[in-house]
């Protein structure tokens, strides 16, 4: 009987965002000017999974891996998947607002995830694998909260779990981690759980994605 719990064990194991191959250096391709965009900061689960289903969507020109939501400064990849950095894994979103908006972003945020988990997504678990909108003024908290309340009112979800919290300090993830769906593609994880993600995302939403998507 054993063998028979180990066996998916092994495979939630082998496919879950923490099980990192060793580092790959890679150019770094964020060489765009971003100072004249808005920004917006997400958790929902594994970052590899968020930034790939962002850089989706048409009006967002960038989308950064890190880490947010913890007490810790210049945590590193290993110490969030421990815990005990109490970081998520977060993305920080550069779009054009004349060409996606706040609440549009919204949408696609509680559209791709399950907002229901606590500490979940998938076959990820810890607290840095959090649900969080980080908001960076009032106006930003209202239109999270009005939409929660909608969600709520028409039973999207049995229960919301996400934190609504003001945005303290962003940390940049190691850059072997930037655009890593792209640049990973035979990744175990990336093939059994990212791209599926993202696929039904897009399945889900076409209307948000970019016309080379």
């Amino acid at each position: 009987m054993t063998k028979y719990i180990l066996i998916p064990l092994l495979f939630i194991a082998l496919t879950s965002c923490s099980q990192v191959s060793e580092p790959v250096k890679s150019e770094n391709k964020i060489s765009k000017n971003l100072d004249s965009l808005q920004t917006a900061y997400f958790a929902a689960g594994c970052f590899w999974c968020v930034e790939a289903i962002f850089e989706s969507i048409e009006g967002v020109e960038e989308v950064v891996s890190g880490y947010s939501g913890g007490s810790e400064k210049n945590p590193t990849y290993e110490l969030v998947c421990s815990g005990k950095s109490k970081h998520a894994e977060t993305v920080k979103i550069y779009y054009d607002s004349s060409k996606v908006n706040y609440n549009t972003l919204l949408e696609a945020f509680f559209g791709s995830h399950d907002a229901s988990t606590l500490n979940q997504q998938g076959p990820d678990f810890g607290v840095q694998y959090r649900s969080i909108v980080f908001y960076e003024n009032d106006q930003e908290k209202a239109f999270t909260e009005k939409y929660i309340e909608k969600l709520l009112k028409e039973k999207a979800f049995p229960k919301i779990t996400t934190e609504v919290v003001p945005l303290v300090k962003f940390y940049k993830a190691e850059i072997y981690h930037q655009n890593y769906e792209e640049t990973h593609p035979d990744n175990p994880y990336v093939k059994s759980v990212s791209l599926p993600r993202l696929n039904r995302f897009k399945e889900k939403y076409s209307q948000f994605l970019k016309t080379d998507n």
